[in-house]
């Protein structure tokens, strides 16, 4: 990240971008150790991606959760979010997500339906 981002500032002090920019405000032209470029990377780094694919789905010897969303081992666990994606879409995983949620709660529903009656105690 430091390499890098000494780079960038290169990039911008070259005569040909100098003329274009009007300065460094950020991490600002004082940052010049290694200690400071980790001080402003420590307190402005994040990552631009969503969290997702920690419980992917699939046969239990290389996934967390079946296809109907049934956590592997465990009666009567699902998980049905973002977490269950093979792999991380390439848009915001917003309307996946949704997508995700709705297939679960048709699936529980649709097994709800079909269970026997339970008859409650007198």
């Amino acid at each position: 990240m430091i390499a890098g981002l000494r780079i960038a500032r290169k990039v911008f002090q070259n005569p040909a971008m100098a003329a274009l920019v009007s300065g460094e405000f950020l991490p600002g032209p004082a940052t010049e150790s290694d200690a400071d470029w980790l001080d402003h990377i420590a307190r402005t780094s994040s990552t631009t991606f969503h969290p997702t694919s920690t419980c992917v789905m699939g046969p239990p010897e290389r996934a967390v959760v079946d296809t109907a969303l049934r956590v592997h081992g465990i009666a009567g666990l699902r998980v049905i979010d973002a977490s269950i994606m093979p792999a991380v879409v390439s848009g915001n995983p917003n309307a996946a997500t949704i997508m995700i949620a709705e297939k679960g709660a048709d699936m529980i529903l649709g097994e709800a339906r079909s269970a026997p009656a339970v008859k409650a105690a007198a």
